[in-house]
């Protein structure tokens, strides 16, 4: 009995002492309430409690909590945390405003408080942190390091001798984007944020394009189509053939619905036939009329295109279709092979000082002429060379001369065929002494016979 009534009197003591408690917590919530100057009960700011503060107070309390106490719990899909810490990352935050806005609200609101009453806010922080301990930090978390599985969209093989290009299918894994991780974090920080899931917060790389996808079962096809395809490039009477094989080894697979084609692959392609089948620069044997065959070099000739040429192949190839094809050239000649300055020209033999034009293989015209005065160093270069233009009336100018030419006819830098009506003579051996300055000196009446036959890239052949 003596045992009963004392744990009744312990339980009367304990209730009314409770009762007491919860009687003053209340007083001193309803006085802190009443108090215009603090926020009231239950007032947070960025997670942080400021029940009964001053704003000035709350912004130091809302700034030592961030730099002394804040930690951001990152989860993963795994549902496993990593804690980062202010010490962590060395962090410090400024309140930048909004206090006596947020302490103005809940005046104007009438300074509602209790469970019904939400008194959660959010202001502006300035908060620093040292970005490189950040980087190591989240590099650290375990859904960077631990079990991660690679998020891949379907995609087509890439070359292998012998074999057809596939689809290989997508692979939905774990793995975290980098940059969107990156700027989540630094946003839940920025703002004082306590808990970010990863999931939530969209940072798992997704699939774009699956197995199924119509666009890329049509790509593989194409580039299954590439492997029996073939480019038969034409020179002349002369051809060599891209196979489908060669074709196939360039492709490397896809990118979403983009076939990746080596580009330097074909680039080196187009580089080697233009080696083969250039002949501008190169060394050419040329009959004369006399029946001497003479060695010529100049810039006459072909020359490929390769940049055009490239980047047309690429389209070609992306058609799928076989085709016989020719390059694009930057320069072409009359023909192909060992005469391919054709049957259409104009000769000058620098040794004996003739002009000779020649039209579908017959000697039209022929002509004495006067070339560069060898004794001054002005001597008419020989080579190859395709005619610039024809004009009427110029004057050339030089540094101790200016001369009106009726007929003028260029072929080789400022060098080339015109009239000279101020010459009585022509041919022998007055270019030695008296010739011009490079240039190809022509009677009037034969000047203007040459240029009514004479035309754009005609060539030019000179010749000791």
């Amino acid at each position: 009995m003596m045992k009963t009534r004392l744990k009744r009197a312990a339980y009367i003591l304990l209730t009314a002492g409770l009762c007491m408690f919860g009687s003053m917590t209340a007083f001193a919530d309803s006085e802190v309430d009443a108090n215009p100057a603090v926020y009231v009960s239950g007032t947070t700011i960025n997670g942080v409690n400021v029940s009964g503060l001053t704003p000035e107070e709350a912004k130091a309390r809302v700034e030592q909590f961030l730099k002394e106490s804040y930690e951001l719990t990152v989860v993963d899909s795994s549902g496993r945390e990593t804690i980062i810490s202010h010490q962590d990352i060395g962090l410090s935050a400024v309140v930048k405003g909004g206090l006596a806005e947020v302490l103005a609200k809940e005046n104007e609101g009438g300074r509602q408080s209790g469970p019904s009453a939400d008194n959660s806010y959010s202001i502006d922080l300035e908060i620093t942190y040292d970005e490189n301990a950040l980087t190591e930090r989240l590099k650290s978390l375990k859904c960077m390091t631990s079990g991660v599985i690679e998020t891949k969209d379907a995609h087509i093989s890439a070359y292998e001798e012998g074999k057809e290009f596939t689809i290989v299918p997508e692979v939905k894994g774990n793995s975290v984007n980098w940059e969107r991780l990156n700027t989540a974090v630094k946003t839940a920080i920025g703002s004082g944020q306590r808990w970010l899931s990863l999931y939530d917060a969209g940072c798992y790389d997704k699939v774009n394009v699956y197995s199924d996808n119509e666009e890329l079962k049509k790509l593989c096809d194409t580039m299954n189509q590439y492997r029996t395809m073939t480019v038969n490039y034409v020179f002349g009477e002369e051809s060599e053939k891209l196979d489908g094989a060669v074709i196939a080894s360039w492709i490397q697979g896809s990118s979403g619905t983009d076939i990746m084609i080596d580009r330097e692959k074909a680039a080196a392609y187009v580089n080697a036939l233009a080696e083969k089948y250039n002949t501008a620069g190169k060394e050419r044997t040329f009959k004369t009329t006399a029946g001497n065959e003479v060695k010529v070099t100049g810039p006459y000739g072909w020359r490929m295109d390769t940049a055009a040429e490239t980047e047309a192949l690429l389209n070609v190839i992306k058609a799928g279709q076989s085709i016989d094809r020719e390059p694009i050239y930057s320069q072409s000649a009359a023909g192909w092979g060992t005469n391919e300055y054709g049957s259409t020209y104009v000769e000058i033999d620098l040794g004996n000082q003739h002009v000779y034009l020649y039209k579908d293989g017959a000697c039209i015209l022929d002509a004495p002429c006067v070339t560069g005065n060898v004794s001054k160093g002005w001597t008419t270069p020989p080579g190859i060379f395709g005619l610039y233009y024809k004009q009427r009336d110029r004057v050339l100018k030089g540094e101790d001369y200016a001369t009106p030419v009726s007929y003028w006819m260029p072929f080789n830098g400022g060098i080339g065929l015109h009239d000279a009506n101020w010459r009585g003579q022509f041919g022998g051996g007055i270019y030695k002494t008296s010739g011009s300055h490079g240039c190809i000196n022509l009677p009037p009446q034969k000047a203007a016979q040459l240029y009514e036959h004479v035309y754009k890239n005609m060539p030019v052949i000179c010749y000791n």
